[in-house]
This record gives C-alpha cells, structure tokens and sequence, in this order.
C-alpha cells in the first residue's frame, strides 16, 4: 500500500473521505483554503456532525496517518493520487451548478504536478467535466499527459458517511487507460477483495451515476407524496398505500415514505443541475419530469404551512408554533435547503411566534435563520405552544411521549409533517393530529 492520497477539499465529503482512507491504512494528506476549517480539522474537530467519524479521525491523526494543509505545493509533492472532493452549489438564480471551486483546485494543483500521478474527480459535476478536466489537467501540469484524470462518484448518505465510504454498495470509476484503472483499483482494494462490486466506465457515464441515481430517488419521494395529494382528496391514507406498494419487489419500501419531502446539498441542486445540463445537451425534455418532481417537494411545504394554520382557525397572528426539527433530515446538522426550516421561516413571515429546537442543527440554523426563536429541548420549543410540528424525524421526537408533551402546551394540535408517530396514541391523548396525506 505505497500509494499516498490527497483529498482536496475538505468539507462533508472530504473530510469523510479523507479519515476514513487513513482508517483503510493510508498516508493521507487533506488539503483546503480555508485555514480556519483546516486548523479545526487538525485538532480533531469536525466542523459537521456525523455519527461515528470524529473518533476516526481523531484516531488517525494521532497514528500519523492523516494530516491537513493549506499547500497545495505540499499536496503536489505528497501525493500519488489526487482525490477532488470540493463542492458544487447550485449558481445564484440559476439551475446550474457552479463549477468554480473544482476548477478553481484543478488550476491550482496541475502547474505543481511534476511527476505521474492519477486526479480522481468525486465531486458531483454536469457530464462533460471530466473531459474538460482532462484536457485542463494536460495543458497546466509540467510533467504532462502522465498526468492522469479518473472519475469516481460518490454515493455518500448523511448520517451513514463512514458506513457508505467503508462499505460501499458499489464503486464506480470513469477512466481512459489501464494504468489508471489499475490505480484505483489498488486504492480500492481491501473493498474489492470484500466483494463491493467495481464497475468501469468510461468519463460521461461515470459522471451520469451519481446524478442519475439521485434523480431517481427524488422522483421516488415525489412519487409517494404525489400520491399522498390524492390520498387527501379521496380521503384515503399514503402510510397505508406506501406499505402495500413496498411488498411489491419491483418498487420496495426505501424512499417510499411520505411526507415533508426532500432537502440538503444533495437532491435539490443535483436534480436541477441534471435539468440545466439536459437542456445545454439539447435533450431538456428527457428530463422534463423533474421539474415536476421539484414542483411536488416544494407544494409538501407549503401544504404542512396550510395544515399547521387550519388547525389554527385559518391564522398565525398572534399564535405561537413550536417546531421540532431544522436538519433536513435526522442524524445530521445539514440545513441546506432543509423543508423543516422552510416551514418554519414561512409561518414565522404570516404573524406566527415560532420556536424551534433540533439536537444538532441549532448552531447552523441560528446562524442562517437569527430571526427565529431556539428552544434548549423539545419541552423548551412548545412552551405555550398552540401548535406542534414535527419536522424531522429524529428519534427523540419518534418517541415523545404525547401526555408530557401535552402539560407544556396551550393547545394540543400536532401537525406530523414526517407520518413518524402513532395517530391513535396521540389522539387518545387528546390531541388534534394531522398529518401529510391522512385521513
């Protein structure tokens, strides 16, 4: 195992990736521009939550294994392979993705490469990238066309990083030559030899997996919550078609949950990202659906908005709401496009009083939302409350228990934007539940 890594940038990603290859028994050396996140990171200080990855990395910074800089010289010199781990938003105002910071790390790394090395792209970039990269790649670096590109997507679940980076269902690897193939296959070996599928691919197809696999997930849970629209209607119940739709092994259960639909760094932006590069290839109306998918996950939210204000007579003036979750899912800090703070900010903007509590997010979202009020728990957040809704599902609001919920509250009305809680308990309770696509 002689090859050493980089893993340029590193934020969810590459820091993820970086600790968990030095975990496999790597030399591995993390590089970013942002010092302050790199002196975090050197102190063994995740700057995210992530079950189970600080201990990894804090175990390989004191083994040696894994080390952080701001150099890229030092990358240069370092390292045989060049993993790029750096994000690619969605553009301001537009669908596209904003390539900057991978373009940005490719013109910095490739005039200092003067030896052969292999720069592996996992960033989720437009198809065609790589073959602009390549080209890139060739011109800036002294030592050349030994200089190789690869392209390997990542398939990383928040709350399940280290399990999906050291377990992976599959590795998929875009490649032009032998030797390249031969690298990443070395680098992967251990996972390999434990029977994770390795699929080789060519550039484009290699860069369409991740977003397509995406795509298809979001348009899964847009699927499921379409249906819980026509549930509402024919007053039926979604968590009863999901269950018997789920026995069907051609459609499964995974992703088939109804309610407050999608969010975080991922799905949004890649859908439309997939969307914006469809119509520069010229074929936009292969992926016209997706606009639809997008149109039902953002109607979710304002559903769970008209839901919370009928339980309230029709307004939220002078009414305060309490809101359990902001993550946009449970098991994370991420509040990227998060559904439960989009919720929150829009009742907050109709003469609501809302107070939110989450067990991780709270920091990002005081940061990104100051104009709302925290709670310190979840009895904190619905003090007074004459609403409750649960946003995210993480398990401490899965196992609330409704009659001590219900001696902090003014009214007992609950809106379960997750479809995560036992109607009959709470109602039994005393409370008016309602949820996403129930009767």
């Amino acid at each position: 195992m002689a090859q050493r890594l980089t893993v340029i940038g590193t934020g969810y990603l590459g820091a993820t990736h970086a600790a968990c290859m030095a975990d496999l028994g790597f030399e591995v050396l993390g590089v970013d521009v942002d010092a302050e996140k790199i002196a975090r990171l050197t102190r063994g200080d995740l700057p995210f939550y992530e079950p189970g990855l600080e201990p990894i990395l804090r175990r390989n910074l004191e083994n040696g294994r894994l080390r952080f800089t701001t150099s890229y010289e030092e990358a240069a010199e370092f390292g045989d392979v060049h993993f790029i781990c750096v994000g690619t938003p969605q553009k301001p105002g537009e669908y596209a993705a904003d390539m900057r910071y991978v373009d940005d790390a490719v013109d910095s790394l490739a005039p200092l490469l003067t030896r052969a090395c292999v720069v592996v792209g996992k960033s989720t970039v437009p198809v065609g990238t790589a073959e602009r990269l390549s080209r890139r790649l060739t011109e800036l670096a002294p030592a050349g066309d030994v200089v190789e590109l690869a392209w390997n997507p990542e398939f990383l679940r928040e709350g399940y990083a280290v399990e999906d980076t050291l377990h992976p269902d599959r590795l998929v690897v875009g490649v032009r030559s032998d030797r390249a193939e031969k690298v990443l296959r070395e680098v992967y070996a251990s996972m390999i030899a434990g029977g994770v599928p390795f699929i080789v691919s060519d550039f484009p197809t290699a860069e369409l997996v991740k977003v397509s696999a995406n795509a298809f997930l979001a348009t899964k849970i847009s699927f499921i919550n379409a249906m819980a629209e026509v549930c509402e209607a024919a007053h039926a119940d979604v968590t009863k078609l999901s269950e018997a739709l789920s026995y069907d092994d051609r459609i499964g259960g995974k992703f088939l949950g109804p309610g407050l639909g999608f969010g975080g760094g991922c799905l949004p932006k890649d859908i439309r990202a997939f969307m914006a590069r469809a119509g520069e290839l010229g074929v936009d109306q292969a992926l016209s659906f997706l606009r639809e998918v997008d149109a039902i996950n953002i109607r979710r939210r304002i559903r769970m908005v008209d839901l919370a204000r009928e339980l309230l007579g029709g307004s939220f003036i002078g009414r305060t709401v309490g809101v359990l979750g902001a993550a946009f899912k449970p098991n994370s800090d991420d509040i990227r496009d998060s559904p439960a703070l989009d919720v929150a900010t829009s009742i907050r903007a109709q003469g609501g009083q809302v107070t939110v509590y989450d067990p991780q997010a709270l920091k990002n979202a005081r940061r990104a939302h100051p104009d709302l009020t925290y709670g310190s728990s979840a009895m904190d957040a619905v003090d007074g409350a004459h609403v409750v809704l649960l946003l995210t599902e993480w398990k401490e609001f899965r196992e609330l228990d409704p009659e001590v919920l219900g001696s902090a509250v003014a009214e007992r009305n609950i809106v379960d934007g997750r479809n995560a809680l036992d109607p009959e308990q709470w109602r039994t309770a005393g409370w008016q539940y309602r949820a996403l696509g129930r009767p």
